[in-house]
């Protein structure tokens, strides 16, 4: 993908002035979308029972939201590439706003999944751009570090306050104000961008999008989930399973064999000879699959069976945000910039793991001081390391032609890793809650029990990233040797991101 180039005043001192007012809408758009995902976190019990969703299809509310995000972030960008990012930014923002209002009017199962797919195509078109054009505002390696850093502790920092704001809403009104909040904020977020994000000209639509690859992969994902979903309604070893199951990976496949040959794919599969691109974005798929389930079954435990309520919920989860946010900001940077992203992603994927092993033995009687908090420090801390470090990792060795598809894979692995792995937690915790309560068990040793399996599942898929991590991964200097340099639009070299520009 071409790299549009933002026309900045001639005066290098207003020039930086507008490169970091421009960084802050950008960070404003993301607060929204982030203060979206966890909210609607902490209101989903009530919401479950208001609309009457079962456990397992209760999962919809977040997956039909991340599938539609993360299925269309990269025809996303390479619309970015086309029309141009910030008009783009503009229309998802426009979008993003329409759905929410959508989803706090719902009064069915239905009419909320669906605003909530709308709402994922929104958050799209307005996020799978702000990657991109950071790494091009700031090329320069301290800067950027910088820079990614403020975007990962807004990110973060937006998940604090939408998990206290979604307590607070859900106790003091209703769940459905947790969709009206995004208004005033989109329309803040419309008004700086207008006036301060640069007018960037795209390549033109002729250059082509590859939408029949986009259909095909969103087809894929939200047949994969439907069918891990109703598996603990028709078994794993059922036809409709198995069958489903088929169909979703005959998709994918199709998918890819379009890419090999479409003329303008939506993923090159050139970009896959980046040794570390490849690696940090499987690993980044597999860290968040077992970490999602924390934040949906970890909700549900606390309400569920410690009695929590939604505001005090929200209040539980500020911890793990909370250091997210403060290594982000900084630390994070510091010891990329010291030390290489890999040498840092490394403890904090260790850090992931040992905090899903420690929440797998909850119990019915548990204490959120002894059983809950110390895992959630620890999941805070390595995820805290491990997002900037696998950002930088993503963008490292990738020309700057190739930015936006970049950018775009990073959020795409995160959206999609989610969503499969919360479907695979939700319906193997759900699974085995049945089993114990048709056994005779009680709501609370059911649901506890089906918890701990999802957490110790969660648990071996975040030691599957630190293999990865060991195995495939190299450091800063050979990746920097080693990878390829393409061609930029009249055929000269174009320079790799450093990746230690990140």
């Amino acid at each position: 993908m071409s790299v549009t180039n933002f026309t900045l005043p001639k005066s290098d001192a207003n020039s930086d002035r507008s490169r970091w007012m421009a960084l802050v809408v950008l960070c404003v758009g993301m607060l929204m979308i982030v203060l979206d995902a966890t909210i609607v976190n902490v209101a989903l019990p009530v919401i479950q029972d208001d609309l009457g969703f079962s456990q397992s299809s209760l999962a919809w509310v977040v997956n039909a939201y991340l599938i539609a995000f993360g299925g269309l972030l990269l025809l996303a960008g390479r619309f970015g590439d086309l029309l141009g990012r910030r008009d783009v930014f503009l229309s998802g923002l426009l979008l993003f706003t329409a759905a929410s209002l959508f989803c706090g009017l719902a009064q069915s199962e239905a009419m909320l999944v669906g605003a909530r797919f709308v709402q994922g195509v929104g958050g799209a078109l307005t996020s799978a751009v702000i990657l991109g054009m950071i790494v091009t505002m700031f090329p320069e390696p301290r800067e950027q570090a910088k820079a990614i850093g403020v975007y990962s502790f807004v990110a973060s920092a937006g998940g604090s306050i939408g998990l206290l704001l979604g307590g607070v809403l859900t106790e003091a009104i209703s769940w459905h104000w947790i969709f009206f909040v995004n208004l005033p904020i989109a329309v803040l977020t419309g008004v700086l961008a207008l006036r301060l994000l640069p007018r960037d000209s795209g390549l033109g639509l002729d250059k082509g999008a590859d939408a029949p690859g986009a259909l095909l992969l969103v087809s894929s994902l939200m047949l994969g989930v439907y069918t891990i979903v109703e598996a603990s309604n028709y078994g794993w070893g059922s036809a409709h399973t198995l069958g489903f199951g088929a169909g979703s990976l005959a998709l994918l496949a199709g998918f890819i064999a379009r890419e090999a040959r479409a003329a303008n794919p939506l993923v090159p599969l050139r970009i896959f000879r980046s040794r570390n691109l490849t690696g940090a974005n499987v690993i980044q798929a597999l860290m968040v699959a077992g970490m999602f389930g924390m934040f949906f079954l970890g909700a549900l435990y606390l309400q569920r069976v410690l009695g929590f309520d939604s505001l005090e919920v929200g209040l539980a989860y500020l911890p793990v945000t909370g250091i997210i946010g403060i290594l982000s900001l900084g630390f994070s940077a510091k010891l990329n910039l010291r030390f290489g992203p890999r040498a840092t992603l490394l403890p904090g994927l260790g850090a992931i793991s040992l905090g899903l092993l420690l929440f797998s033995r909850i119990s019915v009687d548990g204490d959120y001081l002894t059983d809950v908090l110390p895992a959630m420090v620890l999941i805070g801390t390595g995820a805290g390391l491990s997002f900037p470090s696998l950002m930088s990792l993503a963008m490292s060795g990738v020309a700057r032609e190739d930015a936006g598809l970049a950018s775009g894979l990073v959020n795409t692995t995160l959206q999609v890793g989610g969503a499969i792995g919360l479907a695979v937690l939700a319906t193997m915790s759900t699974n085995r809650t049945s089993d114990l309560l048709a056994g005779g068990a009680s709501e609370a040793v059911a649901l506890t029990d089906g918890f701990k399996l999802a957490f110790l599942i969660g648990a071996g898929i975040a030691l599957a990233a630190v293999v990865v991590a060991v195995t495939v991964l190299k450091p800063a200097e050979a990746a920097a040797q080693e990878e390829p340099v393409t061609e930029g639009e009249f055929g000269e070299p174009e320079p790799a991101f450093s990746s230690e520009a990140a």
